[in-house]
């Protein structure tokens, strides 16, 4: 059996060798896992040619923000891949606090019930599990959500952004990986 590599690839890797320079500076200026340097320095990902994705993730994501309630934040937050739902952005909050009508409409289960601290004072609330959360391009999956009467909005807590640093701006949110 002949073996043989394609012509594509073997100009591919010819065109590797002979535009990239394995300089301390150019591996500074790239982590990518191929790439093409050319003579001015100008780094070009060839990673869909090489069959590998990006290494990294976006730095920074956004979410607009609709508008403010009582200064709050308020964002659509897709649940489940399939629902958006307005909610406030909490940086108070330790979880996600979701209303009667998000679990009906997208059919949680309760699986328990937990004691709630509020602003009101300390409630019983029904715990259930989402699939997914999803604001702005950071995705999170198999949530743990309270289910509370008392809100009229949902509240997205530290148990979604619990691992990113976010910068709250005038339009926008932020969320950048730790």
């Amino acid at each position: 059996m002949k073996r043989y590599l394609p012509n594509r690839v073997v100009t591919l890797g010819i065109a590797i060798a002979i535009f990239t320079v394995p300089t301390a500076a150019s591996q500074a200026q790239t982590d990518l896992p191929c790439f093409l340097q050319d003579a001015n320095g100008n780094v070009l990902d060839l990673g869909s040619l090489c069959g590998v994705g990006s290494p990294s993730l976006p730095d920074v994501f956004q979410v607009r923000i609709k508008r403010r309630d009582a200064r709050i934040p308020v964002i659509d937050v897709k649940f489940n891949d399939n629902q958006t739902f307005e909610m406030l952005f909490d940086t108070g909050a330790s979880g996600i606090a979701i209303t009667r009508q998000m679990a009906a409409a997208l059919r949680i289960q309760p699986e328990g019930i937990a004691i709630s601290d509020t602003a009101g004072g300390r409630i019983e609330v029904p715990i259930g599990r989402v699939n997914s959360v999803e604001v702005g391009g950071v995705k999170v999956s198999n949530l743990e959500v309270t289910i509370n009467q008392y809100l009229d909005i949902g509240l997205l807590g530290n148990g979604f952004f619990g691992n990113y640093d976010v910068t709250i701006k005038e339009n926008v949110i932020e969320f950048r990986h730790r």
